[in-house]
This record gives structure tokens, sequence and C-alpha cells, in this order.
């Protein structure tokens, strides 16, 4: 133990010299905008992206827009224009369309769970690229993990919850 004892003003004096250089907020907020961007060989950013049972990995580089899946382009992978729009979800949060060419491979689940799978792990290899876009993705729950899955079936019902029809008679 120390052999010297520090007094209430010591501790209030330590506290304000703390006070005065940012406090912790301000540390973890310039760490998060002087971090610097994961980008490999070959100018591209990484980000693993899921969504109930399906897994999403995705690779970023500046380029014009396209947007590719398991080798096929957007439209053609995903026909609905609904999950079109999840994809392209944080480019537009980031104001950064049709910047960035996309290059991704999914798996596992149907083509919502896919979709969204994109949309994540668009938005963290977005972030791994640019740390500067963390404050605009973060908002929109874009870096969020959407972890709700289907419940599992039970034993004795028709579903998950559904009881077979009761009859009394």
């Amino acid at each position: 133990m120390a052999d010297e004892t520090q007094t209430l003003t010591d501790l209030s004096q330590l506290g304000d010299a703390v006070a005065g250089a940012g406090g912790p907020a301000a540390a973890a907020a310039a760490a998060a905008v002087d971090s610097e961007p994961k980008i490999d060989a070959f100018g591209r950013a990484y980000g693993t992206g899921r969504r109930k049972n399906a897994v999403a990995r995705v690779w970023i580089k500046p380029g014009t827009g396209k947007v590719t899946v398991n080798g096929k382009e957007l439209g053609q992978y995903f026909a609905r224009p609904t999950l079109q729009m999840i994809v392209r979800q944080p480019f537009e949060a980031a104001e950064r369309a049709d910047q960035f060419d996309v290059m991704c491979t999914v798996s596992g689940g149907g083509l919502s769970g896919q979709a969204g799978a994109v949309r994540h792990g668009v938005s963290r290899a977005l972030v791994a690229y640019e740390p500067a876009l963390r404050a605009s993705l973060k908002p929109g729950g874009f870096l969020t993990r959407d972890d709700r899955k289907v419940e599992r079936k039970k034993y004795g019902r028709a579903k998950a919850r559904r009881s077979f029809q009761f009859s009394k008679r």
C-alpha cells in the first residue's frame, strides 16, 4: 500500500485535471474519429454481417456503386425492390451512394435474412473504410446485429406457440 495519504482537496484537484482534459467521453470520441481505416492490399475494407441464420462476407472499395452478391448483380440476386432498398440503406444514411463497389458472398437463411446480413456487413465495412461514418450509421441502427430468430417448434403444439384446436366433446 502507499504510505502517503491523499486529502479531499488533492482528489478534487485531480478530478478537475481530468475534466479539463476532456474526460473519458471526449477521449472515446477522439479515438473513434482518429482511428485508422482498415484497408487491405487491394484497397478494400471488409465487414461481416449477420441476420437470422444468414451470414454475409462483404468487401467494399471505391467505385461506381456496382453491387455483386454471390457473383450476380444486385437486381438479379435480390429481385424484390424492398430487398434492394435494404442493401442500399447504409450508403444513403452515410451519403455515399454510388461511391463504393460492393462484392459479397452470403449463405444461410432466406432472402430477407440475407439482405439484412448484407446491410449489416456493408455498414461494418463502411466504418472500417471510413471510421468517421460511424457517427451517421450508429443512430440508424445499421451497426447493431438484429438477433431475432425464428422460435423453435415445441412438442405438443402445432407451431412454436400455437396450440391444437381444443375440443370440449
